[in-house]
């Protein structure tokens, strides 16, 4: 496929998921809150938006912002997001992040990936989701909703996240990189699943997807 006719079938993949998803919403339930949703983008790492949904709401009862997170301990952390997997590791990039936050950044999330990425836990895909959703900035969250239907749509290729982004980037338009994101994660949940694609009322059947 040339370059053109990739950014061509990006444009109908992006249309058709704008028709079929018109509210492009991120699934995390972080009540527009930029360090609530980098503590739900960390905690969501091989866990499902619906337990991080459910173990914030005492997470954040308890610690309702990065100044308290900051002065936390670890074993308490460590038991609230316990079923989210990893609960160790996780509860120490929290709150060493917000600590860093506090002293550093006045309290205020990062604005930009150079800073984002000097985070404990804080890799690409929740940099670019705070970029996009919080700042409004261009930014391509390759999670693996993103990355296996990307791939199967010819858009990209291989399982790597940073090549996906990268080769994203292009065929999405900035101000629609953000919402087209969050467009295929619901996408991948209803109709192209990883085990059980629904292919026969899949809209974009006609493309000859790779499995």
């Amino acid at each position: 496929m040339t370059k053109k006719e990739k950014k061509e079938r990006a444009a109908v993949v992006a249309e058709k998921l704008k028709e079929l998803y018109p509210d492009a919403l991120c699934a995390l339930e972080y009540g527009n809150d930029p360090w609530r949703l980098l503590v739900m983008g960390r905690l969501s790492a091989q866990c499902t938006d619906a337990r991080v949904n459910v173990v914030c709401r005492e997470l954040f009862k308890k610690y309702p912002d990065v100044y308290s997170m900051a002065e936390a301990e670890y074993a308490d952390v460590e038991k609230l997001v316990f079923s989210c997997g990893v609960y160790k590791v996780k509860a120490a990039n929290i709150i060493d992040f917000s600590k860093i936050i506090a002293e550093k950044f006045g309290g205020k999330v990062p604005d930009n990936m150079e800073d984002l990425l000097t985070l404990p836990g804080v890799g690409r895909k929740i940099a670019n989701l705070i970029l996009g959703d919080v700042y409004g900035k261009p930014a391509i969250v390759a999670d693996t909703h993103c990355i296996r239907i990307c791939s199967r749509l010819g858009l990209s290729q291989g399982k790597d996240p940073v090549k996906t982004e990268m080769a994203l980037k292009p065929l999405i338009p900035d101000s629609e990189q953000s919402d087209f994101c969050h467009r295929i994660v619901m996408f991948g949940r209803d109709i192209c699943s990883a085990r059980a694609p629904r292919c026969e009322i899949c809209p974009f059947k006609d493309f000859n997807c790779v499995k």
